[in-house]
């Protein structure tokens, strides 16, 4: 027997009974292999530096550090990093490696330095000033583009990028462009002055099969000649969310999903403000490719040019523009309009399969709340549960069913501050069907008695269940949260009743009924199996004939 068997087996207390080692002990040695090289990679990762007081002949660390962020990027291998001090570098830049799903490729500003790219003199063109073309697992973050003669940012054919708290000033094509990628978050970016005589949009994201478009700020384009909407999901893109973005001051539409001409679906829009652009939020297949399963809940469209959204049949060559499924849930449109035309909510797409408007809060808007234009399938147009103020008699306008027809009561609208009044008309007035389980500020829905109609719920959750002390039903926090794959959820009743637990996912479609019986008073708890399910949040929810509460909790695979 070699040295090497009997060795590891005194290291895990065994003996040694036969030449032929068993299943279960291989399996540990292979464990413990695949321990130490892991070990091994992450002790070989490196971490570099970069200034403009450096030289790319410097090995690279702190204290020598290189010259240019290309010599960082020629050299970065899976796991490495590399720290670019404050200053202006004048070059364009194009990572040579990928990192894997275990060890990432980072670039990043140092913490509180000031790190700018600037695009001066380089070539025009389809480029990036920081272009990332076939690789992976590569992430960019705290970094200044600026002056680009092409796009800021350019991923294509990538897998695995992330985008975050960078950016990009005066690019003349996108500020940030993807294309042909997958599994990429763009995250906490500033895109100023983007598609400044260039085409495409300033957040640009094409033929993109998994993607997350939050917490960014798109603003401030100059022209508009040849592009500039400020986020735009297109051209068979699938499989993506926009959301928690401030999109203002454009000379296109704000938020817009194009299928062009390939097929596009899964699309979720929510919890994003757009005021004073030209449209605030849209959607159309401009050559004729089919979109569906796209989403808007819980957004904010504000004094934009012409209307809150647009269900366009826009344009192109093609006969047919193809929509189906496509949700106008829980969302605030107010006061758009502002020059000599313009409304709330704008249905033109003449091959509309079935469209939902519902809950929505279409208030002031200049020449209609919602409308219709042309021949529009009605038996393909669910318009429901909406709070219409200032209805205009404009040809096509309609209110629809169960409509109210009423002030809502906005806190502050000469602010534009557009939550609830305790007496709004809006507040437990909405339906519970297909709404959204959190409003825009993240607050769980309802709060009260009922769904509130619009963008925001009123009140707080401290007002959630106020008919019943906190010993009588209470809904726990699940535990672990997050989770993957099982969690428990506790609650207790004070006496015995009929209890429903089911779990919806993020759309308020329900995934699961985790309990429908009756209960004796007491403690309780049952356990929900998320296997089959992708990360994301989900929300549940706890149901009596007296009282009902959500919370939220996060599965993390």
């Amino acid at each position: 027997m070699n040295n090497t068997l009997s060795n590891h087996n005194a290291f895990y207390g065994g003996k040694v009974s036969s030449l032929k080692p068993n299943k279960s002990f291989l399996q540990i040695l292979f464990m413990f292999h695949l321990v130490f090289i892991f070990s091994t990679l992450n002790l070989a990762a490196a971490t570099y530096y970069v200034s403009p007081a450096g030289s790319d002949s410097n090995p690279g660390n702190q204290s020598a550090p290189w010259r240019t962020i290309q010599k960082a990027a020629n050299t970065l291998i899976a796991g490495d990093m590399v720290y670019i001090m404050a200053g202006t570098y004048n070059e364009r830049v194009t990572p040579q490696n990928s990192g894997n799903a275990n060890n990432w490729i980072t670039y990043a500003a140092y913490p509180g330095d000031l790190v700018v790219i600037d695009g001066t003199g380089l070539s025009s063109g389809w480029n990036g000033v920081f272009k990332i073309f076939n690789k992976g697992y590569i992430k960019v973050t705290g970094l200044k583009i600026q002056k680009s003669p092409g796009n800021g940012f350019l991923i294509e054919n990538s897998n695995y990028i992330i985008l975050e708290n960078n950016h990009t000033f005066d690019t003349y094509n996108s500020g940030i462009g993807v294309w042909n990628c997958t599994n990429v978050i763009i995250d906490g970016n500033n895109v100023e002055r983007a598609c400044n005589g260039g085409s495409q949009e300033c957040i640009t994201i094409a033929k993109t099969d998994g993607f997350e478009v939050r917490n960014n700020e798109v603003h401030s384009t100059l022209t508009g000649a040849n592009g500039g909407e400020g986020i735009d999901a297109k051209d068979g893109s699938r499989n993506g969310k926009i959301y928690n973005n401030y999109v203002h001051n454009l000379k296109r539409i704000g938020i817009y999903v194009d299928a062009w001409n390939k097929h596009t679906y899964n699309i979720q829009v929510y919890n994003n403000i757009v005021h004073d652009c030209d449209d605030g939020f849209a959607v159309a297949s401009e050559e004729g490719g089919l979109l569906e399963n796209v989403s808007f809940f819980n957004n904010v469209a504000y004094h934009n040019e012409w209307r809150g959204i647009i269900i366009s049949g826009c344009c192109g060559t093609h006969v047919s523009h193809p929509l189906k499924n496509v949700l106008v849930i829980n969302n605030t449109f107010y006061n758009n309009g502002w020059t000599n035309w313009g409304g709330g909510i704008h249905i033109e797409n003449h091959h509309i399969e079935n469209l939902i408007v519902r809950n929505n809060i279409v208030s002031q808007n200049k020449s209609f709340q919602i409308a219709l234009e042309g021949p529009i399938p009605l038996n393909q147009l669910t318009v429901e549960y909406n709070l219409i103020h200032g209805f205009k008699n404009y040809p096509g306008e309609i209110r629809g069913t169960n409509y109210i027809e009423s002030n809502p009561l906005f806190v502050n609208p000469s602010t534009y501050d557009l939550r609830l009044q305790s007496g709004s008309p809006a507040v437990d007035a909405g339906t519970p069907l297909l709404a959204p389980l959190f409003d825009i500020l993240g607050n769980i829905r309802p709060i009260g008695a009922g769904f509130d109609i619009g963008a925001y719920e009123y009140g707080s959750l401290t007002n959630t269940n106020e008919n019943f002390s906190s010993f009588d039903y209470v809904l726990y926090q699940n535990y672990p949260n997050p989770f993957n794959p099982r969690t428990e959820i506790k609650f207790s009743v004070s006496q015995k009743d009929f209890v429903t637990i089911k779990v919806y996912d993020i759309l308020g479609n329900e995934v699961s009924t985790l309990l429908a019986e009756e209960i004796e008073a007491g403690k309780h708890s049952v356990n929900f199996y998320a296997n089959s399910l992708s990360s994301g949040v989900y929300f549940y929810r706890m149901s009596t004939q007296n009282f009902s509460e959500t919370k939220r909790m996060l599965l993390l695979k």
